[in-house]
């Protein structure tokens, strides 16, 4: 079944919205390089990251500048797991892995060393970027090509990038990834989730990973 990542969770609201919509994994932006009102202080993600129930991810997203900022931030948020995006090149990766508890997500564009990514991390999210190499930009990439890159990559994948209720069934479709993740495709305005779109996000995912009716 394709799991399902709600990302950029800014409120208790929307965190507890998340979690009851059934989301695998919830991710809390902090001390990234990009202009995005998802973005919350370390402290607040701690906050947040304590108050989600056993059975489901945390996810704390960054773009450190090093392994060891990682590690400290990591340790003061206390998430299950860290995303951190192509700041950190793959030997970097497989450091911060060697050093920390928990799972390490490599968020990379397609254009980016996905196999060498895919080696250094536990899972490999394959993101649409920008220019500094923040993912959010809510523009969809080539699924087609997508599938093609990372079809020979047994690292699980992660698919990111404009993913919305409306096409996440074809994404997975042509993908046939390990699991999805949106952030601004579930949201009413900039950081505020719209909690029936994100009940939708995750009905339609994973209603198609068993065969059944479109939710």
């Amino acid at each position: 079944m394709t799991r399902v990542k709600l990302c950029g969770i800014t409120s208790e609201a929307d965190r507890d919205a998340a979690v009851a919509a059934g989301a695998d994994a919830v991710g809390f932006i902090v001390d990234v390089d990009v202009e995005t009102p998802r973005e919350i202080t370390a402290e607040r993600a701690a906050d947040l990251v304590d108050g989600v129930p056993p059975f489901v991810t945390t996810v704390l997203v960054t773009m450190p500048n090093s392994v060891e900022d990682a590690v400290t931030l990591l340790d003061e948020v206390e998430a299950d797991a860290i995303q951190v995006h192509s700041t950190l090149a793959p030997e970097y990766v497989g450091g911060l892995r060697a050093r920390v508890n928990g799972s390490v997500l490599a968020a990379v564009g397609p254009d980016a060393d996905l196999a060498a990514y895919a080696d250094a991390a536990d899972a490999l999210l394959v993101d649409s970027v920008d220019s500094e190499g923040g993912g959010g930009t809510g523009e969809t990439q080539d699924w087609e090509r997508t599938r093609e890159l990372v079809a020979d990559i047994d690292t699980p994948v992660v698919l990111a990038g404009g993913l919305t209720p409306e096409n996440v069934q074809t994404a997975i479709e042509t993908v046939e990834p390990f699991a999805v993740d949106t952030a601004s495709g579930v949201e009413e305005t900039g950081g505020v989730k719209d909690h029936d779109a994100m009940a939708t996000f995750v009905a339609r995912a994973t209603t198609l990973a068993s065969g059944g009716v479109d939710a």
